[in-house]
């Protein structure tokens, strides 16, 4: 029998973005061919589509680990890297999807809906695209952004029609085994079906979906036995059937306790359905009540005996059936088909969407106004004197940055500024030389005092200090150093020296 997965944790890699490129144009007669460096691609996003013929998340739960591929990174001559293919996975109707926390993030009923699980990188800009009136000719490129990187918890809520709910033994299995083509497995012993059985009654023109759950007994509602985790299978139904032993020989247990017990179960299951999208109260599903095993002679005459007390005590009807000797079954097809056809007029038809509607998780982050007003400053709780600076488009400016790169590092700090963050840093009382966090980066704070940042080679900002480029003087020393004209450890205060004087102290020294 094919095993059926209903919940699974997804371990979700998008494709990172591709790096930008940082090339000059070189061509004869073109001394000033201007930068050419091409953008990096997008990183490929991973999509959970629906299907309607997929059943169950038995796919993912022997491939959880799901990545999407990398974005290219940019070329010379303009040429942009290519942007890394969608992985799109097929999931069944009735998916939720959940977060690592629990929290709600989509439910896919609808075949042809799209819901980006997780979102690539974006490709880094090249030298090309970041060329301005003041920087002709950047020596740096933005680098590409990792993709996003969590896990996710998909759970399967049924799309069955009738749900039969009982107590453990009451003969559920037997009776989806009689009305579908469905085999599930059959024992004489309680808590036999450990996983939820689907089947299809045909009725001619017409058929429906049935599902089987595993037995309720008292606390399911609250985790005992196996009740919460196949709860959430009769969320969607529109019918739930109660089935009801009526050979039971337990002390205590009759009929009409057996069914008062199970709808105490429901009532407080309710509180878990808050957030269904699904159809509604489970008080408003309608009911029907099947008394199982009338083929023992004492169990039918127990049953003929409640049946009518059951109707009026319930209001709801009642059918006494023997799955095992396939007696009162038509009946009871016809009433349920006549149910469920009556639940189906009433709902809005379900079309396949074709458009692929694409559906985004919710910002977590707060809407600001102002083109750069999506940060905020608050003191470091970690460090003393230290601040964290905190805001989506600032912290996917230092994943863009290379750090390696003095002029991007430069770029940076002129981005920064113009967002306002060194003016916030000012208002929340912060000092040169500060430590302040901004992702994964802690620095020294240094504020801008302006200057220009070309006066210094590509891949130079003139306004760092500590930077590794030698002076004109600096290499000048180490020319002559390198002839044999000064000595390199020297470092006194004699007259300039000269090629004449340098020879005469070394031929004559």
């Amino acid at each position: 029998m094919a095993r059926f997965i209903d919940r699974v944790v997804l371990h979700l890699q998008a494709g990172d973005g591709g790096h930008g490129c940082v090339s000059v144009h070189r061509e004869k007669f073109k001394p000033l061919g201007g930068p050419d460096g091409g953008n990096g691609g997008h990183g490929g996003d991973i999509i959970l589509e629906v299907s309607p013929q997929i059943h169950t998340l038995m796919d993912f739960h022997y491939r959880p680990h799901i990545k999407a591929e990398r974005g290219a990174n940019g070329a010379g001559d303009h040429r942009n890297g290519a942007r890394g293919q969608d992985l799109i996975m097929h999931v069944p109707a009735g998916t939720v999807v959940h977060n690592a926390k629990g929290e709600m993030l989509a439910d896919l009923t609808i075949p042809g809906t799209r819901f980006i699980a997780a979102e690539g990188g974006y490709g880094g800009l090249g030298n090309a695209a970041l060329a301005s009136a003041q920087r002709k000719a950047p020596g740096f490129a933005l680098q590409g952004e990792p993709g996003q990187q969590h896990d996710l918890v998909l759970e399967l809520k049924s799309m069955a029609d009738v749900g039969l709910v009982g107590f453990p033994s009451a003969g559920k299995s037997s009776l989806i085994s009689v009305l579908s083509a469905a085999k599930p497995k059959i024992g004489d012993y309680p808590f036999t079906t450990l996983q939820p059985n689907l089947g299809v009654v045909d009725m001619g023109d017409s058929s429906f979906t049935i599902a089987d759950v595993p037995g309720l007994i008292p606390g399911a509602a609250d985790g005992k036995g196996l009740g919460l985790d196949f709860l959430r299978h009769i969320e969607r139904t529109a019918v739930l059937a109660h089935v009801v032993d009526t050979a039971s020989i337990e002390p205590g247990r009759d009929p009409q306790s057996d069914i008062e017990a199970l709808e105490t179960e429901l009532a407080n299951y309710q509180s878990a359905l808050d957030a269904d999208t699904g159809l509604g109260d489970l008080r408003d599903r309608q009911r029907i009540i099947i008394l199982n095993k009338a083929d023992v002679p004492e169990a039918e005459e127990l049953a003929e005996f409640v049946k009518e007390d059951l109707e009026e005590h319930f209001g709801w009807p009642v059918f006494i059936i023997s799955a095992v000797a396939r007696k009162g079954l038509e009946p009871l097809k016809y009433k349920l088909l006549e149910m469920v056809t009556k639940h189906r007029k009433s709902q809005p038809r379900v079309k396949v969407d074709k458009e692929h509607t694409i559906i985004r998780p919710k910002s977590v982050t707060k809407k600001s106004t102002g083109r750069f007003a999506d940060f905020t400053v608050k003191p470091d709780p970690e460090v003393e004197g230290g601040f964290i600076v905190e805001g989506e488009k600032i912290e996917r400016w230092i994943t863009q940055t290379d750090f390696e790169n003095d002029e991007a590092v430069g770029y940076l700090s002129d981005r920064l500024a113009k967002a306002g963050v060194e003016d916030a840093l000012r208002k929340q009382g912060a000092v040169e030389g500060c430590p302040v966090t901004i992702g994964f980066i802690t620095f020294e704070w240094e504020p801008m005092t302006g200057g220009d940042p070309t006066l210094a080679g590509r891949g130079q900002d003139a306004r760092l200090l500590g930077t590794s480029r030698p002076s004109a003087a600096e290499r000048k020393r180490a020319s002559q150093a390198r002839r044999g004209l000064i000595d390199e450890y020297d470092f006194g205060q004699d007259n300039e020296i000269t090629r004449e004087s340098a020879n005469k102290d070394r031929w004559q020294g």
